[in-house]
């Protein structure tokens, strides 16, 4: 069952949009490896901002992940890669439906 999830929403600096893009196709491999992360979208709000939404059962796993190899690639990125520090929600799922 998800009970919580994380929405992060980053703004690729000018002509970072391509590297932004791939750093996130490449973490998802990564992000498989978690047991505790159900779901998980990297998603195109607008032309340089990308958001991630993730879903987890329980809060470890919301922790495990914020201390994964994505969110340390992310770090390690935001100075090159973004125009500011990502934003991120701490967020609770009232309800959700999901196959299976």
């Amino acid at each position: 069952m998800i009970t919580l999830t994380l929405l992060v929403r980053l703004e690729a600096k000018p002509e970072m949009e391509a590297e932004v893009e791939s750093l996130f196709r490449g973490g998802l491999p990564a992000v498989q490896e978690e047991p505790t992360t159900i779901a998980w979208f990297a998603i195109r709000l607008g032309p340089s901002t990308i958001g991630i939404f993730d879903a987890f059962p329980e809060g470890t796993g919301r922790q495990a992940h914020l201390a994964g190899r994505v969110a340390g690639t992310l770090e390690a990125k935001v100075a090159d890669f973004f125009a500011q520090p990502p934003i991120i929600e701490m967020v609770g799922v009232l309800t959700a439906e999901f196959p299976g």
